[in-house]
Order: C-alpha cells, then structure tokens, then sequence
C-alpha cells in the first residue's frame, strides 16, 4: 500500500479526532460519524483506507466491500471515471467540485439515485501527497433549479399518459420522487376513483368522513415501506390531522418541520407517528388536489434523506405540479364516468341470454374494449320470426363512447321494427341504410351530438325446415362454417357498404346448414389486430373453430381464449349457432 500519513489509516482515524482538542474532537466526531455528508479517504496506491455509514447509504456499497480497493471495486455508478477523477487530482493537486454521477437502482436496491462529488488532495506539513478524500452528498433538485418551466413542462409530459385514475395518480409520485420530495403519497376520493362527481370541499358528512383510497406512492426507499397502505386500499384520515385540515379548506398546508413529539394529532394515530420517527420524517407539505372548482383528493409530500425543509417557493413548486396532474386525474375521472355509463347502456340494450327456441342452440360472448379505448358499439341479437324462422344479427357501430352505444340501441330496435314486416335479408338491410341516414340528418338539424357515422351488419335468418341460412352483410365480415368434420370456411359472400353510405342495395346468400354444422357471426375486434394481419386472425378463429367441445358455451370461451391479449383495443362479439 502506498505511503499514508497513519493518523489516516483505516484503524487511527481516531487519532486525529483525539489530539483536536475537546471542542474540535467534538465536532470531527460528528462530522465523521454522523454527518450526512458521505466520506472516503483514498491513499497515494488509490486504495480506500476510511469511509463513513453515510456514504454507505448513498451507493449501498457496505464499508468491507469498499476498504483497501481501488475506485472501480469500490464505488457504484460511473466508478471508472471516478478513479480517473481521483487519480488527477492526486496528481495535480487541484480540487474538483460537483462532479455528478448516478446510482442506479439495482446497485441500490433502492431507487436510482443522482449523486454529486469532491474531491481534494490532501498533503502532509512539507507538500507530499498523503491521499484524496472524498465527499459526496445527493443531488435532489440540481437539474431543475431556476427552471420552474421545465419541471412543469416535464411534469405535462409524464403525468397523464393514460386515462386511468389510479395509473395517473402514481405517475405523479413517482414523478416527484427523489427529485422533489423523499416520500410521496396521492389520495383520492372513492367517488373520484369511480368517477363520481367530488364535492366543492371535503369534511366529515353526518358525522361520517368521506372514503379515501391510495391511488399513488413513491419513495426513495424500495416498496415504500413509510406508507400504511398499499395502492388501492382505504386510508385513514384522523379528523383532527392536517390532512383533513387541508381537505376541508381546500387550502395547503407546510410544516417545513414535523414535530412528532408535540404535535397533538400524531397521539390519536400512533401508526403514522412511529413512521414518522423510524423514517426520520422532518418536513411535511400538503397540496389538495383539485381540478375544475372541484376537490378530488391530497398529495402529500415528506422529506427524510433530503435534509433541506420544504419552503414557500417549494410550495409553489409543487401547486404547479399538482395542477397539471389534477387536471390529468380529472379527464380520467371523466372518461372513466363516460366509460361506465356507456357501458352499463350498452349492456341493458343487449340481450342477456340468447334463446334458438326450437330451430337452433345458440351462444354468444361479448368482451368490451380495453378501458383505454372505451365501449365501442358491438351489438348482437337473436329473436323468432314467422314460420318457425330464426333471426340473427351482430353489428358493430363506428367510435366508441355513449354516442356509439346510443346509435347502437337505434339500430337494434329499427332491425327489429324492420323484421316485423317479414322482409328478406337484403331488402332489410336496405330499409336499415335509410333510416340510419336519416337518423344522421335529423341529430344534425337538431344540433345535439351526431351519432356514429357508419355501421356495419350482418342480418341472416334460419329456415329450420330446410337447414338453409339466408344471409345479407352491409360491410361486415363473412361468418365462418363449421362442418360436421371440424371442416371451418369462410364462404365467398356479397359484400354490401357499411350502413349509412346510402349507396346499392344489398343483395344476400344461401347457405346449407347440414346437421352438426355451426355459423358463426363475430366482428372485426376478433380477428383484426393493430400488430397483425387480418389473414393471421381468421387462422387463429379457423383453428380454434375446429376443436372438438361439448358445447356451444365452451366453443365460445375456447375462441375468446385464443386473442391474443385480454384487454383488446376494440369490443369483441361472437355469436355461434347451430341447427337441432
């Protein structure tokens, strides 16, 4: 080992803080010991000869993994570069200041981390180089200081990216985490979470407080062990806690120091205080969060390794922040309000359960879209007609939302209107495009919102007696035919235009129906996908058309199985039939 002064050597560091005198050894002790300024020591060979626990907490690097190695060995992130650093200023005798490096998360087991070093040389009495010693302390908002912008500009970026509540809610953590707070929770309102109207302000209500649940939680330590509840669990709000102070008056609330021992509230919620105490929490901000004049819930935000408190300029740091993320988590609440009325329309205006009567044994299955991409307006229906016949249908408006699910319920009660006359497929898909487009005509001389601008269909009737399918499409796939062998086809059929172009009458085909053999109607979310040809789909329902099962329920759920993710972009209907 190179020369090093032995007042510095890993075992006598004591030695210098013992001969400073009684008020400096004082001092040396705790700024070696307990200081939150991580320090090593490098010897002339540039092998770690003394480190503290702090900067241990820093890079996860336990101290007899660190001492008598080199820089590369014994340092997380950039530590080659590092070792050039420190080599340098050995040499050179000349300081560095500020040279940031990151820590990632898996060196950590924590999360990624930006750390800033110096380092300096340091010399015996007569010049001769003794060592480097390094400082490091973490960088918690270097990269945004003076740029009160790009922080908000940042946070409009990565906040909001889906229109799901609680997944907006966590990227709001997780976003001002570690750069602006240690520890972040965000909750919400039940009613919020369901996309329910909040109210202006929130306070016990007959003597009830309103239910919160956690929809986001970030921390600089891994699975956020501060935080009492997981995401999606009912948190506890002690009606005499700031919390409820902030979510009564809409107002925030800083405490740039927390004072567990009196602060009156903590000894009605002993758990938030022994959290407080082992995580060292000692600055607390509470944002409400609210969009539109209305309050959807808190954020809340703590520092504990980040030992500078919140100030006011934090606060207004934060309060931009959170604004964009309100707004965020309010078009979410929104669209998640929209999603589930027109859900639970399209839902009522379908049938639930399908009935053959006595021609054929039918099932279906209807898969909404994934929430992302709201309803659609698949639709589907089977229903008797005179002589013993059988109508089916499925169909598929354009959009998605309420508009496509209401446009939906027209056109199932026009084809039911239209099949009391008794009119052969093709003539009543026709009489179908006209009223459709004057039912476009009329919503737009009304002024109210348009329905959907097109639909597609597929209108067949069964004729028991002589085992024959009379079917007319208007820009719908051909349903497939399964033979009694397992044989699948998707036969050869006029292709009308989709519904509302007003353009040739639509003209149907005959198809034999022999006994044992199935037809089968679906849309275009079974077999169409964004990542696939459409060839490749109609060979996943041909495949899985052919299998051999007991009944129709279970061939249904065999071919819903086979998409190839369970919350497809668009609605998936399938609609099976056989003939007794």
């Amino acid at each position: 080992m190179g020369s090093m002064d032995p007042t510095l050597g890993s075992d006598n560091v004591g030695y210098v803080v013992e001969n400073a005198g009684e008020g400096a050894s004082a001092a040396l002790r705790a700024l070696l010991a307990r200081s939150g300024l991580g320090l090593a020591i490098w010897d002339t060979d540039l092998r770690c000869v003394w480190a503290n626990g702090a900067l241990e907490r820093y890079d996860g690097v336990v101290r007899s993994q660190r001492l008598g190695r080199r820089p590369r060995e014994a340092l997380a992130g950039d530590a080659v570069e590092l070792e050039a650093d420190i080599r340098r200023v050995l040499a050179t005798g000349a300081c560095v200041t500020g040279r940031e490096y990151r820590v990632s998360a898996a060196v950590r087991g924590q999360r990624d981390r930006t750390l800033s070093a110096a380092f300096l040389r340091l010399d015996a009495a007569d010049g001769r180089p003794l060592g480097v010693c390094m400082l490091v302390l973490v960088v918690h908002d270097s990269r945004w200081a003076g740029d009160r912008l790009a922080v908000v500009g940042e946070a409009g970026a990565r906040i909001g990216t889906t229109l799901d509540v609680m997944s907006t809610a966590q990227e709001l953590a997780d976003f001002t985490v570690p750069f602006f707070a240690d520890y972040v929770t965000v909750d919400l309102t039940e009613a919020v979470r369901l996309g329910e109207e909040p109210l202006d302000r929130l306070g016990p209500s007959r003597g009830r407080i309103p239910t919160f649940r956690r929809a986001g939680r970030a921390s600089v330590n891994a699975e956020v062990p501060e935080s009492l509840w997981a995401n999606g669990e009912v948190v506890y709000v002690p009606e005499t806690s700031p919390f409820m102070q902030v979510l009564s008056t809409g107002r925030p609330l800083l405490q740039p120091r927390i004072d567990a021992a009196h602060d009156t509230w903590l000894s009605k919620d002993p758990a938030r205080a022994e959290k407080i105490r082992e995580f060292g929490m000692h600055s607390l901000l509470i944002l409400p969060v609210h969009a539109r004049g209305v309050l959807l819930g808190v954020a809340v935000f703590v520092r504990t390794e980040n030992p500078t408190p919140f100030d006011e300029s934090d606060q207004l740091l934060a309060e931009e922040v959170v604004a964009r993320a309100a707004l965020s988590l309010d078009n979410a609440r929104r669209y998640t309000r929209e999603r589930t009325a027109a859900l639970a329309l399209q839902r009522s205006l379908l049938p639930r359960h399908v009935n053959g009567g006595e021609a054929m044994e039918v099932a279906a299955r209807y898969l909404p879209a994934d929430a992302e991409f709201s309803v659609g307006g698949d639709w589907f229906d089977v229903f008797g007609l005179p002589g013993g016949r059988l109508a089916l249908v499925i169909g598929d408006v354009v959009g998605h939302g309420i508009n496509a699910a209401a446009t939906m319920g027209r056109l199932r009660t026009a084809i039911r209107t239209l099949a009391d006359l008794d009119l052969p497929p093709a003539e009543l898909l026709t009489r179908l495009d006209q009223t459709f487009i004057r039912l476009i005509e009329d919503e737009e001389e009304t002024s109210t919102p348009a329905p959907s601008m097109g639909a597609t269909c597929i209108y067949a009737v069964y004729q028991p007696a002589t085992r024959t399918c009379t079917v007319a499409l208007a820009g719908h796939p051909p349903p497939a035919l399964v033979h009694p062998g397992g044989g699948v086809v998707f036969p050869d059929l006029p292709q009308g235009t989709p519904l509302g172009l007003g353009m040739l009458p639509y003209e149907s085909a005959e198809l034999k129906l022999p006994a044992g053999s199935l037809i089968a109607f679906y849309t275009d979310g079974l077999v169409e996908d964004r990542h696939q040809d459409i060839d490749v789909g109609l060979e996943r329902v041909r495949g899985a058309l052919g299998r051999t099962t007991s009944s129709l329920e279970e061939l249904c759920a065999a071919v819903i199985g086979t998409l190839p993710t369970t919350t497809p972009v668009d609605d998936v209907t399938l609609l099976l039939a056989r003939g007794l």
